[in-house]
């Protein structure tokens, strides 16, 4: 869909990348959420957009109203490290890598969605990146209810591609790693088979649509430092890990921007700094 425009509506004030996004487009975000008429909103973009931290800030704004917003990632439902060491035995040693689709766990998202859209108390995955694998269910929180919940992703509700664009590898990675595309057309197959049945409980999705592909890779290494800061006893990926890792997303990211402006219902642009361009 087209970009929305709201005369009347002022730009809200850019802010320092890394200290989120201004107070009033917060605001707006969490209203248009509400008058969403759903329990689930989705929040989608590419890799470092800042959809983990809108949807945060928008959780503690609901906080400050009584009102319990929930905020899940599709992050938190990757499988765990020995289930995706299985798939990379079984089916081709890149399956073993998070981050595609194929590596999270559908059923899981979707029945935490449901029991938190049905007012039951659920329990909230937590995927530790630097360990790469699962926190113990014993340590994943458990909330009560919520009056909202908030479901952002790097590919939420992206269609799988045609088989004949496969073909063709779009990275160094695909080329030298995948070069049968046993990989891609595996990660295809999950994204057309397996991840519709959790699109369906997505109603209402906001894209946050960032200059392009290119600039993930920037955006990408700046989480994992931001990652490296808050645990200076562990160590996250290096630069050059990061720019390895960022290629197992490019092919359903520029998949992603094809697509997202004619599925999701609000398109917001952002600039290199992630300040939104357009009002809302």
């Amino acid at each position: 869909m087209a970009t929305p425009t709201h005369p009347g509506h002022e730009q809200a004030a850019p802010r320092p990348p890394g200290t989120g996004y201004a107070p009033e487009f917060v605001a707006r975000v969490y209203r248009a959420a509400q008058d969403a008429g759903g329990p689930v909103f989705a929040i989608a973009g590419l890799q470092g957009t800042g959809k983990s931290t809108l949807s945060a800030q928008i959780a503690d704004l609901a906080a400050t109203q009584d009102r319990k917003v929930v905020s899940l990632s599709i992050d938190d439902f990757y499988l765990g490290h020995a289930a995706r060491q299985e798939l990379g035995q079984q089916i081709h040693p890149l399956c073993a890598t998070r981050g595609a689709p194929g590596t999270h766990d559908v059923a899981l998202a979707c029945d935490v969605l449901d029991a938190l859209a049905a007012g039951r108390p659920a329990a909230l995955p937590r995927f530790d990146k630097i360990a790469d694998d699962r926190e113990p269910e014993s340590h994943w929180p458990v909330v009560a209810h919520a009056d909202l919940v908030i479901l952002e992703g790097w590919f939420l509700k992206v269609p799988a591609e045609d088989q004949a664009a496969l073909a063709e590898p779009i990275n160094a990675l695909e080329r030298d790693e995948d070069p049968d595309g046993t990989w891609r057309r595996w990660s295809n197959d999950a994204l057309a088979n397996d991840y519709p049945a959790l699109w369906q409980r997505l109603p209402r999705l906001l894209f946050l649509q960032g200059p392009g592909f290119d600039i993930v890779p920037q955006w990408r290494w700046q989480q994992e430092q931001t990652l490296q800061a808050r645990h200076p006893d562990r160590k996250a990926m290096s630069h050059a890990q990061v720019l390895r890792f960022v290629q197992f997303f490019e092919r359903v990211s520029r998949q992603a921007m094809r697509t997202w402006p004619g599925i999701a219902d609000c398109t917001i642009r952002l600039d290199a700094e992630r300040h939104p361009l357009d009002p809302f």
